[in-house]
């Protein structure tokens, strides 16, 4: 299921705190799409490791209790006490058999040992699938039946929304609608140690934001994403270098303009991402003018982009004519 339909969906199996289970490769985003859900709900998130625990660390540590003469079982601080959030059991089925029968009864009963979940609290958990080359255990049948299961999937467009909204080096959103399938470049039969995922473009990110020196680049993206993707990667970057000035663009609405693929797909990225630092009508209108003789797939880009990005353009005259002009294309 894409990301934005799944979203939705989480968001109102949470409201009604029916258990949901996320499957799906390693590096996808699942428990950041889970935190998400949380975030823009206004409660609060926990998320446990199971596949790092112990039964005792869910059930907690056996004492005795003196006044009632029976041994009692002590819970974990780290479990919620009130309010209101998402418990999320993440690595369920990496999890040794032991820790997911205390799971099992946290997850049925909402309680395990003295401790019980406050009503407040839905739980989400996620797992790799068997055939994703991690450790998992085969989940018991009872198990399985307590949730609702979904498959997880990456979607381009779904993660080039989330970059810009998030910030990402107009560098990387724009080798990725440029080449997408590097986006997810992780193949179960491979002994790889490296490879693209949505989550190891985060750390491209922080890379290439980063103080690192040149010739220290390559080894290090390479340890993100693979080596090939890597030089691929660097390669892309140096056509920023043939980029019109986009801050002329935006103030006056004209600029050069390029027949090179690679360029119109950094362009039109960094177009959008630099309206969006800083959006006004005023510089709407000009980027909007500048598309008017740019190469129809990539003008048509760039209003899509502002629009998933929650951009209203509809009461602008340029983009009027910018209709009347690409309409053909809009279907």
């Amino acid at each position: 299921m894409k990301a934005t339909n799944l979203i939705s969906t989480i968001s109102s199996l949470v409201e009604q705190k029916v258990p949901t289970f996320l499957w799906g490769a390693p590096g996808i985003g699942k428990s950041s799409i889970v935190k998400q859900i949380a975030d823009e709900r206004g409660i609060s998130f926990i998320d446990l490791r199971l596949a790092l625990m112990d039964p005792t660390d869910l059930k907690g540590i056996p004492f005795y209790d003196k006044d009632s003469h029976t041994a009692l079982w002590a819970p974990p601080a780290f479990l919620p006490k009130d309010g209101s959030g998402i418990l999320f059991l993440d690595e369920l089925n990496s999890a040794a058999p032991s820790v997911q029968a205390s799971a099992y009864q946290l997850i049925l009963d909402r309680k395990v040992g003295e401790y019980e979940l406050p009503e407040g609290w839905a739980i989400v958990a996620a797992g790799n699938r068997e055939g994703d080359r991690g450790l998992t255990y085969r989940m018991p049948s009872p198990l399985a039946n307590r949730f609702v299961h979904f498959e997880m999937e990456v979607d381009v467009e779904d993660w080039r929304l989330w970059a810009y909204k998030s910030g990402l080096d107009e560098r990387v959103i724009s080798y990725i609608s440029y080449k997408s399938e590097h986006l997810f470049t992780f193949d179960a039969k491979s002994d790889v140690k490296s490879f693209a995922t949505p989550r190891s473009w985060e750390y491209v990110n922080k890379i290439v934001k980063s103080k690192l020196p040149q010739e220290l680049l390559l080894d290090t993206l390479s340890g993100a994403v693979g080596k090939d993707v890597a030089v691929s990667f660097l390669s892309f970057t140096k056509v920023m270098n043939k980029l019109p000035d986009m801050h002329d663009i935006l103030s006056s609405g004209s600029g050069e303009y390029s027949d090179e693929v690679d360029v119109l797909y950094a362009l039109s990225t960094g177009l959008v991402s630099a309206y969006l630092k800083d959006a006004s009508e005023e510089r709407l209108d000009n980027l909007l003018k500048y598309t008017l003789e740019l190469k129809s797939e990539f003008a048509v880009m760039i209003v899509q982009d502002l629009q998933r990005n929650g951009i209203t353009m509809e009461h602008s005259e340029v983009f009027k004519e910018w209709v009347r002009k690409f309409s053909y294309l809009l279907g």
